[in-house]
């Protein structure tokens, strides 16, 4: 114990330790897209430039990622530059979105087979750009400035076939595959490791204002053509089959199937799933053992 007051005891002087650097996966996976991107350039010289402009002449992924998404939202009335400049600002400004678009990248490589690599998902994947172009538009519906954010929405929705409205809340490590026909509603709340496929709609049930879009937990899975709609809630780790109508709650770690959507098991004893369905892509097993359906 320190005494600084009691002289028999020897002082108490604290050595600062060089601690090292704290980690930056932002920075790594950039440094392997560059690797990548010069590997593709070499196996394809024809996209040498491409793979310049877009990867290999910026300094950082934010940089990147304000071009990149610049150049394909940009209009004659919305100039590239203008829109680069901007993005840029909103991403050098929010550390945050740089380590969820860090998490989006990494979502992709891991659960979709068909993302050969970070650097084909940066460039190709229009799920990932619509996600991350939702990030810079939410944080300027967050500071007020709304009518710019919701002009992003609507480029977004002209180019990518997706439409997030920019007051919707997205966690990290988001997977929207294929991504064509997604439509995602104002009040919406998506967790963090949330895999989507695509003509999935998270949407209202009419007219009423408020708090009206459904609110979607951690590690769910959502299959290709389900409609979610209305306040209700998606538990963590709860799977949607595929063409499902959900107007009810999913408990967490439960399955539910059909429209209307009911839970495999039934509601008092529903099966209980042991994995996160976002994260193993799973979208038939549970619903093979308990469906009848014959060819």
């Amino acid at each position: 114990f320190c005494r600084p007051n009691l002289p028999d005891l020897s002082s108490c002087t604290t050595t600062k330790k060089e601690l090292p650097p704290p980690p930056n996966p932002a920075g790594d996976l950039w440094r392997r897209m560059r690797d990548e991107a010069t590997s593709d350039a070499d196996q394809e010289p024809i996209l040498s430039s491409y793979y310049h402009t877009s990867i290999l002449s910026h300094d950082s992924l934010e940089c990147a990622l304000a071009n990149h998404l610049s150049l394909k939202l940009s209009d004659l009335t919305l100039p590239t530059k203008t829109l680069s400049d901007l993005f840029l600002t909103v991403l050098t400004d929010d550390q945050e979105i740089i380590f969820a678009v860090n998490d989006d990248l990494t979502a992709v490589k891991e659960r979709d087979p068909a993302c050969i690599s970070y650097v084909h998902c940066f460039l190709n994947f229009k799920g990932f750009l619509a996600v991350q172009s939702h990030r810079i538009a939410h944080k300027l519906w967050s500071n007020g400035r709304k009518t710019l954010a919701l002009l992003i929405q609507s480029r977004v929705s002209e180019v990518f076939a997706v439409d997030i409205h920019p007051g919707a809340k997205i966690g990290r490590g988001i997977l929207l595959d294929h991504a064509t026909g997604v439509v995602v509603g104002e009040t919406a709340v998506i967790g963090d490791n949330v895999s989507i496929l695509h003509n999935v709609t998270l949407g209202g049930t009419g007219k009423i204002s408020g708090d009206r879009h459904p609110k979607i937990g951690d590690g769910v899975l959502i299959g290709a053509g389900t409609c979610v709609l209305g306040s209700v809630r998606i538990g963590d780790g709860a799977k949607i089959g595929a063409g499902s109508v959900v107007l009810k709650e999913v408990p967490a770690r439960t399955t539910a199937v059909g429209n209307p959507a009911k839970l495999i098991g039934g509601k008092e004893n529903p099966v209980k799933l042991d994995k996160m369905p976002g994260l193993t892509m799973d979208h038939t097993s549970d619903i093979s053992e308990w469906s009848d359906y014959v060819i």
